[in-house]
């Protein structure tokens, strides 16, 4: 296809530029050769050793499961079996796990494996999208910086949202390029309507894609600025409404009649696609490392019925009468702090996954957390850009569409993970996979169209750009293998490599284009063999990583041995006890209940993922105890430090415990679990601040008698 200009009337030919991708016409068997082995190459990164991952998050894993329960769980994604709370994110991804378990049956690999075909096809599809534009060794060159991007591997190894979420906005960019370079309505529609699908995976993570299309269709499409404006504002109206779809058909649902939605403060979907899972990890929020806390301080035990009065379970009570949220109790998650085993060569990995990237700052990118997942060859892909935009200077060229579309994404990503304030996890930085590969794809491209220029200018330009990427990334890159210790046998063959391909740039200019990409080759490698990482060890579940030693699960239900053991001592004790149907078991946290559900056992969270959401209070739990849904809860566990709810705090003063050494027996006690039976205790329920002031007066009646 050739390339657009105005001055050039329909059906009539011009001579190619000198910086224009050559145009080849049929099948060119050396590119799909390189394109099948850039394909097989992400296939065994993606599904090698798939298996030992196990159920990798096991609060997706959990979810999924009871979405099979019925098409109104699986309609409103509801996380537990019984329907009380749903998964804090849009349906698309675990929907697409559902009906891959549906077909497959319910196991790790059927939710794992639709997220590996969701990377290879996005590697495939950037190839097809820079080909075209820069020629085959750019779109081979992109396709292999993404198949070998560290986070993007991991994210895709795990059963998390993330990949269906890339290939979605890969895809409405794909269109937006196509309609950049038309100036199609329907081509533009056809791009608002795949961010509507990315939006429904992940919110308004998928908006982060827009400014790019939307920017360039307003300056690079053809037909007059009054027509553009109104494209765009038909697609926009399409875009939201597929956006809004599916969270107006839940916010008009009447809450009695659906799970209430988790992480929201209102039961609202869009309250938490604009909250918690919008804005606020942008600008900081509860959880996020610089937002607020979110139980007061201090430490207080709970309030153990029948136990002897302490300062701790005083102060709690006072807490409640007061409408005050629990003081922090335990730690989230004590026992996975355990150390893990070495490995053969003796070293132990790290005991717990880096949660947060490190302060917002323009480097934030290269800092733990952040670097050794995406940083490699950030540097190439900025000085890429720059030589995009150098070359690509006319509106209609339709390498422009490319720079806009692909790397518009690219900067407002890596703006967006440099400077957000709250919850960013570093495996975020997948979704800047995409737009990082084809801003090095392309780049090379355009800095080996302008170092071959026969314009002087132009092309000590491209010398001086292609110097200034392989120094500045060379550096990264080093830097990178200094602080990991990986692969550290690389440092210097690195070197020598990447100094011979740039002296091949400078001394055979007319050959640009093969040393230009033969110097990428050289900088893929460290993250290359840095994302092969993922095979030595399981996933981590909630913070999927690549690296070294660094950040491992456990497989199967992703727990430690001795907490696993905990968990089926208590699904085996509760079985055997009289449950009832509904709830067999409910739990503050998501946490604590996803092992539980994976187990085969109704259990469900009274307070969502952080243990704080107001899906339950003491009323309704009260509700539930009086129709024979629920009886038994279990207190404390991940998360319980965040304050619980009104239904927990109320279960603590209200409801007896079962003793540990009854369903835990023969193993060590937990002193953060324990496990009580609301059963006959509905009117106390129901006003959990008389159970509250009873009990401060028998502690007064027994400070009088001693």
């Amino acid at each position: 296809m050739a390339t657009i200009n105005p001055r050039v009337g329909p059906g009539e030919a011009r001579p190619p530029r000198e910086d224009e991708p050559p145009r080849r016409g049929g099948a060119v068997r050396v590119e799909h050769i390189g394109l099948a082995g850039v394909l097989a190459l992400s296939s065994l990164l993606e599904f090698n050793k798939l298996r030992q991952n196990g159920y990798a998050n096991l609060f997706y894993a959990a979810a999924v499961k009871s979405m099979l329960r019925s098409l109104h769980n699986f309609f409103f994604v509801s996380f537990d079996p019984g329907g009380l709370m749903a998964v804090d994110k849009p349906p698309l991804g675990l929907w697409l796990q559902a009906l891959s378990a549906k077909l497959f049956g319910f196991a790790p690999l059927p939710l794992l494996v639709p997220e590996g075909i969701c990377a290879v096809l996005a590697v495939a599809l950037i190839y097809f999208i820079v080909a075209p534009r820069f020629g085959p060794r750019a779109g081979l060159l992109s396709a292999l910086a993404l198949a070998v991007f560290p986070s993007f591997v991991a994210v895709s190894r795990d059963n998390a949202i993330d990949p269906l979420l890339i290939l979605l906005m890969l895809a409405a960019c794909g269109a937006g390029i196509r309609a950049i370079e038309s100036g199609r309505t329907r081509t533009l529609i056809l791009s608002g309507v795949l961010i509507g699908l990315a939006f429904n995976t992940k919110s308004l993570a998928a908006l982060l894609c827009v400014p790019g299309i939307g920017l360039g269709f307003l300056v690079c499409a053809p037909a007059s600025m009054r027509r553009r404006m109104a494209q765009l504002a038909v697609a926009g109206a399409v875009m939201v409404a597929i956006c809004i779809s599916w969270s107006l058909a839940v916010d008009l649902t009447p809450a009695s009649q659906r799970p209430y939605v988790g992480g929201s403060t209102n039961n609202s979907e869009f309250q938490l696609e604009f909250g918690y899972n919008g804005f606020g990890r942008v600008g900081g929020q509860n959880g996020g490392p610089t937002g607020t806390v979110v139980a007061p301080t201090g430490v207080t035990p709970l309030v153990r019925p029948g136990i002897p009065p302490t300062q701790g379970s005083i102060a709690a009570a006072t807490a409640l009468l007061a409408g005050r949220a629990r003081p922090a109790d335990v730690a989230a998650k004590p026992a996975a702090v355990a150390a893990k085993p070495a490995d053969p060569q003796g070293r132990v990995r790290r005991t717990l996954p880096i949660p947060f990237g490190g302060s917002p700052s323009v480097i934030r990118i290269f800092e733990l957390g952040f670097g050794d997942q995406g940083g490699w060859t950030v540097p190439f892909a900025v000085l890429g850009l720059l030589g995009i935009a150098l070359l690509a200077r006319r509106r209609r060229d339709r390498r422009a569409a490319v720079l806009f579309a692909l790397g518009g994404w690219f900067v407002v990503e890596l703006f967006t993970l440099d400077f957000s304030q709250g919850i960013v996890h570093p495996y975020y930085v997948s979704a800047l996979g995409p737009g990082l590969a084809a801003m090095v794809g392309a780049g090379a491209a355009a800095i080996a169209w302008l170092a071959r220029s026969a314009e002087r200018r132009k092309a000590a330009l491209g010398l001086a750009i292609a110097a200034l990427a392989t120094a500045t990334t060379l550096f990264a890159e080093l830097w990178l293998i200094h602080r990991e210790g990986y692969p550290e046998a690389w440092r210097i063959p690195l070197v020598i490599l990447a100094v011979v391909a740039l002296a091949a740039v400078v001394l055979w200019r007319r050959r640009a284009n093969w040393s230009v990409g033969a110097l990428v080759l050289v900088l893929l490698v460290a993250p290359a063999l840095y994302t092969k990482s993922v095979w030595d060890a399981p996933v981590d579940g909630t913070f999927p990583t690549a690296g070294p030693y660094n950040m491992a699960g456990w497989g199967g239900i992703d727990l430690p041995a001795g907490e696993l053991k905990v968990n089926i001592a208590l699904e085996r004790y509760v079985r055997a006890h009289h449950p009832t149907k509904r709830f067999a078991l409910l739990t503050e946290a998501s946490d604590a209940a996803s092992p539980l559900i994976l187990l085969g056992l109704n259990a469900a969270a009274m307070g969502g993922y952080n243990t704080i959401d107001p899906a339950l209070n003491g009323p309704g739990l009260a509700r539930l105890v009086a129709d024979d849904e629920a009886r038994y809860v279990l207190l404390g566990g991940p998360y319980s430090n965040r304050g619980g709810n009104a239904a927990s705090r109320a279960a603590q003063l209200v409801c007896p415990e079962v003793r540990q050494q009854l369903w835990n027996p023969g193993q060590p006690t937990v002193p953060s679990l324990y496990l009580v039976d609301c059963r006959g205790r509905a009117r106390e329920l129901r006003e959990p601040s008389r159970a509250a002031a009873a009990y401060l007066r028998s502690v007064r009646r027994r400070e009088r008698v001693m």
